[in-house]
């Protein structure tokens, strides 16, 4: 799956000309091929969490919510055609998602469940919409190959800590939320996530092999501190898989969770190190 998303992103890439040029053009559109997607798998993990929070008694407020997921995921994309900072964009569409909501509950619900149908309805829109933002915001302030790169660093982190923990595994990182995650298996993820980060630092030349090493470590970690957020969420709506639509895996959510968390992170590093280049 990684492969394959790698592959959509230098896909994307070609068919907008910025696969071959260092820096963003202002000029050119960028990233439309991504931002579709991006939303639809966003928009399945918010299918998934409506169904967690189901569980729980809760109600998404839809179609309201999957909406304002989508207006948030691109927040990069769409000031690249209309003369709107991203700050005003999401501004704008937080306000006016917000006041939809109350609408929404309003008129299906009246009084009744307010504080938490429009509270997890938000956090629903925060915890995809917008960690799901940086994705598209690292594609395109950074480029192809740093949203590539940032992919799979963290799935390789992913990787890294199943393997190390089923082999060595024998101290528990939080058991109360995820008794099957090891500090062997973190470990195993910032080597892997190294590992497959200086590579890639190698080859693209998107960072200096020192700072691939550190950015290695610090997306594992924090991709398994995103991939407990996801775990506390299941837990606590007594569920195992957000869903059965990934075989060997769970849901959408279990795929994409460790992503999230370390997408404005991966931003932040992308941008810190765009400001230290010569140029």
């Amino acid at each position: 799956m990684t492969v394959l998303l790698v592959g959509l992103v230098v896909l994307d890439a070609w068919l907008d000309g910025s696969l071959t040029v260092s820096h963003a053009d202002d000029s050119r559109v960028q990233a439309t091929l991504l931002a579709a997607v991006l939303v639809v798998i966003l928009l399945l993990g918010g299918l998934e969490l409506s169904r967690l929070a189901a569980a729980k008694g809760l109600v998404v407020l839809n179609p309201v919510t999957p909406i304002g997921v989508a207006l948030l995921a691109t927040a990069w994309y769409w000031p690249q055609v209309a003369q709107v900072s991203q700050g005003m964009y999401l501004l704008l569409a937080l306000a006016l998602v917000f006041a939809a909501l109350l609408w929404q509950q309003h008129l299906r619900y009246g009084v009744a469940g307010t504080l938490v149908n429009c509270g997890v309805s938000c956090f629903t829109l925060l915890y995809l919409g917008l960690l799901g933002a940086f994705v598209l915001g690292i594609r395109i302030e950074d480029g192809p190959w740093a949203v590539s790169a940032f992919v799979a660093v963290v799935k390789s982190s992913d990787i890294g800590a199943y393997t190390f923990g089923r082999l060595f595994g024998k101290h528990k990182l939080a058991p109360r939320v995820s008794p099957g995650k090891t500090w062997e298996g973190l470990a195993g993820a910032a080597v892997v996530a190294a590992v497959v980060s200086l590579a890639l630092a190698g080859v693209s030349g998107i960072m200096p092999l020192w700072l691939a090493l550190v950015f290695g470590a610090a997306m594992a970690g924090i991709g398994q501190l995103s991939d407990l957020a996801e775990s506390m969420l299941k837990r606590d709506a007594q569920q195992k898989d957000s869903s059965n639509r990934v075989p060997g895996f769970g849901g959408i959510l279990d795929v994409i969770d460790s992503l999230l968390l370390a997408a404005p992170v991966a931003y932040l590093f992308f941008r810190g190190a765009a400001s230290g280049r010569p140029g």
